[in-house]
């Protein structure tokens, strides 16, 4: 089985189609599994058309389309009844996700696209991997890990070089470069697609436990 992960999509769709193919390309018939890490939602033109293509994906393919959960999600899921974090959501975005809905505020928007969001789950592992959005907390063992660092960390999880005991997958802090950043025991696959950069996917295989390939799409 081989493992496809891509980084955060921000409402990218054009980039999402593009990169889909190349990764259909590349599989050319073979098993494989995707896995999505987080931040569909916000900033991009299209969230709607992401989401609405993940959960086709999903629904043809069944568990073999992991969609995990992003900060981006998690802050839209907060906003419900909470005007401050709603007014935070806004500023981070949260204006173009409603408007490709033709969503005029949150109780515009469809109960079962909140429910999907919902059902993301915020990590996924195999056997030698570790899926998460932005990171893991230094210190902790894997099942020991909050939701809150696995959707937000940053600089705790990005400075020094930290074994898990599985090689992490990750993205949430967008590369300027639009270079995926491979460590000795981490990727962050965020590489600013929604900023003008690349949505990145890396193959993984059962030779080892970093990636195989990369695969990129731009405008």
């Amino acid at each position: 089985m081989l493992t496809y992960a891509v980084g955060d999509i921000h409402g990218c769709l054009d980039l999402l189609r593009q990169l889909l193919d190349r990764i259909a390309a590349d599989a050319a018939g073979r098993p494989h599994r995707l896995v999505f890490i987080g931040d569909y939602i916000d900033r991009g033109e299209d969230s709607a058309g992401v989401i609405r293509t993940l959960r086709t994906l999903q629904d043809e393919r069944g568990g073999d389309v992991v969609c995990l959960k992003g900060n981006h999600e998690q802050l839209y899921l907060r906003s419900f009844g909470r005007p401050d974090v709603f007014r935070t959501w806004i500023q981070n975005g949260g204006e173009t996700m409603l408007a490709s809905f033709g969503a005029r505020g949150l109780d515009d928007m469809p109960p079962d696209v909140t429910a999907w969001i919902e059902a993301c789950p915020v990590s996924f592992e195999d056997e030698r991997r570790y899926f998460v959005h932005a990171g893991l907390r230094p210190g902790r063992l894997l099942d020991e890990q909050s939701e809150y660092d696995r959707l937000w960390i940053r600089d705790e999880f990005l400075v020094g070089d930290h074994d898990f005991g599985k090689f992490v997958v990750h993205g949430h802090t967008p590369r300027p470069d639009g270079r995926p950043d491979l460590r000795r025991y981490r990727l962050n696959l965020d590489t600013a697609a929604v900023y003008g950069g690349l949505l990145t996917a890396a193959r993984f295989g059962d030779e080892q436990a970093g990636p195989e390939a990369f695969f990129q799409v731009g405008r």
